[in-house]
């Protein structure tokens, strides 16, 4: 008989989003394409559940030149109309007109500080903050360096990176350790830092 595995209480049963926890999820990113589709997934998430996005990511990978910054950065209306039609996405003007914006930045940021990863992660001194929340309440849904980072994004002509979608950026990208400490995985991960 196997032991229960005791996991953060957002995750459902789906076998999808248990690989996502378990594999992906506050992990520490620091690869400029990842940091992007990141950035494309958590505007395109606003609004909805993160699961709706998790189980059009493929799609979006698909529709999305598999997260190519220059090549997003390069599409026209006739583009943006054709993602409009693509029932595997979001079909949100806004959000897609997003995308390319937020291509358009993210490509002016990696010229300025050389990679986005240098630019991203400087808002945490370069290393992961390790929280010990022990319940999903105590987990903000932002902070004040999420604040931070909303402002100066928004500064540089990013778009759909409010306060709250940076901190679930800085969540998934492993920027913060927010797994809940009787999760099996706020031990590995810290230990892995």
């Amino acid at each position: 008989m196997t032991e229960a595995v005791t996991r953060c209480g957002w995750v459902n049963d789906s076998q999808l989003y248990i690989d996502y926890h378990d594999k992906e999820w506050g992990i520490p990113v620091h690869d400029d394409n990842a940091l992007f589709e990141r950035i494309i997934l958590e505007g395109a998430q606003a609004g909805l559940s993160w699961y709706t996005i998790l189980r059009k990511r493929d799609h979006y990978r698909e529709a999305f030149d598999r997260f190519d910054p220059v090549r997003v950065a390069a599409y026209d209306e006739r583009k943006i109309d054709e993602l409009l039609g693509n029932p595997g996405i979001v079909r949100n003007r806004l959000k897609i007109e997003s995308a390319v914006k937020n291509a358009k930045a993210f490509l002016n940021v990696q010229q300025e500080f050389g990679t986005f990863d240098a630019y991203i992660w400087s808002f945490v001194g370069g290393k992961p903050i390790e929280n010990r929340w022990r319940t999903l309440a105590e987990v903000p849904a932002k902070t004040p360096i999420s604040d931070v980072m909303s402002k100066n994004l928004k500064k540089r002509g990013f778009t759909f990176v409010g306060s709250t979608i940076c901190y679930a950026l800085m969540q998934a990208t492993g920027m913060v350790q927010d797994h809940v400490t009787n999760c099996y995985r706020h031990k590995e991960i810290n230990s892995n830092n």
